[in-house]
């Protein structure tokens, strides 16, 4: 029995650009290309809409919640760079998985796009090194102009210590069977603890628990 293939649609403002990825997935065996819902269609529940953009401005976001709208598609977006308040903006926007251009090969982006259609989507390790020296920076400014220490004070339904330890490995890179091997759980508890985290906090996804943890400083 094969696998049910995952229905993408490519969304670029150049033409060329959408073709050149469109013609790293056309001929996938699992992956089934179609063109873009109408205005007002809705997309195919559990599809992926693989976004390129060369800024992250107040159109591109708008274009984001467009295509997330309904919480159907899930995004993998391709991006040339990305600035802290860029990632948490694309993450709060329904994006699962992000790819450097320069790196957008075919196998990456097939990787991508299957973690997507999964729920679990990744993020580039470089991008997660930059933005942990980033926000400990942020930190420590913080505590800093803070009186009696009460920055350090973890928020009110915060992140416990177990699901801290699962989204920094998640940060790190590690898929669901991973992080179960590395934290000494199941998988089923492993998928439990994100799954109480996201709904407590009102996470769309793991990149967006990332980026949640990044900001409030638990990793």
């Amino acid at each position: 029995m094969h696998a049910q293939r995952v229905t993408v649609t490519v969304h670029a403002s150049d033409p060329l650009s959408r073709a050149g990825v469109a013609s790293h997935l056309r001929h996938q065996p699992a992956v089934q290309l179609v063109e873009q819902p109408a205005d007002g269609e809705p997309a195919a529940e559990g599809s992926v809409a693989v976004v390129l953009l060369d800024q992250v401005d107040e159109a591109s976001a708008a274009e984001l919640r467009k295509i997330s709208r309904g919480g159907a598609q899930r995004i993998v977006l391709i991006a040339r760079e990305l600035r802290e308040p860029e990632l948490l903006t694309v993450v709060e926007h329904g994006v699962r998985a992000i790819l450097w251009r320069q790196d957008a090969t075919e196998q990456r982006l097939l990787k991508a796009v299957q973690s997507a259609a999964r729920g679990e989507g990744e993020l580039p390790p470089d991008l997660i090194s930059r933005l942990l020296v980033q926000v400990g920076r942020l930190r420590r400014t913080t505590a800093a102009g803070e009186a009696g220490g009460t920055g350090a004070a973890l928020p009110l339904f915060g992140m416990a210590t177990r699901e801290v330890d699962v989204v920094r490995l998640i940060a790190e890179g590690l898929d669901t069977r991973q992080i179960s091997e590395k934290l000494a759980y199941s998988e089923r508890t492993v998928k439990n603890i994100l799954h109480a985290l996201m709904t407590r906090l009102q996470l769309t996804n793991r990149a967006h628990a990332v980026a949640y943890a990044l900001r409030e400083g638990y990793i």
